[in-house]
């Protein structure tokens, strides 16, 4: 199986800093696309970065300028380094991963990590 674990989330005040860190483990061939969401009480979940193998990233334009997505392919982990951040950026961030389990297998699987919350105070 494969496994996303998360960390880096916690309580930062207004205008902090943090980053976030993926690990994808278990039976894995290939990673393409890597990102990260968010979803804050109440509201839809949404895509705040996501970077390809090759290192082509977008962003949501609430966190241009101030959002940094990286991934590290040797070590199967995508990082979001999140600074000048303000209450509204206050969600649960969850890493996603479309990943390829075998070179048996050409199908692309869509993983989830379990979530790691990110709360700052104004």
């Amino acid at each position: 199986q494969v496994q996303l674990v998360e960390s880096g989330g916690g309580l930062v005040q207004a205008g902090g800093s943090l980053r976030l860190s993926c690990a994808a483990s278990g039976r894995i061939f290939s990673i393409n696309a890597m990102g990260w969401y968010r979803q804050a009480p109440g509201k839809q979940r949404e895509l705040v970065a996501s970077i390809t193998r090759g290192g082509t990233t977008t962003y949501l334009d609430s966190v241009k300028g101030r959002v940094t997505i990286s991934r590290d392919n040797a070590k199967n982990t995508v990082y979001l380094q999140m600074n000048s951040l303000k209450a509204e950026d206050t969600a649960v961030y969850y890493c996603n991963a479309a990943i390829r389990r075998s070179y048996l297998d050409p199908r692309w699987y869509d993983y989830w990590g379990q979530g790691t919350q990110v709360t700052v105070s104004s």
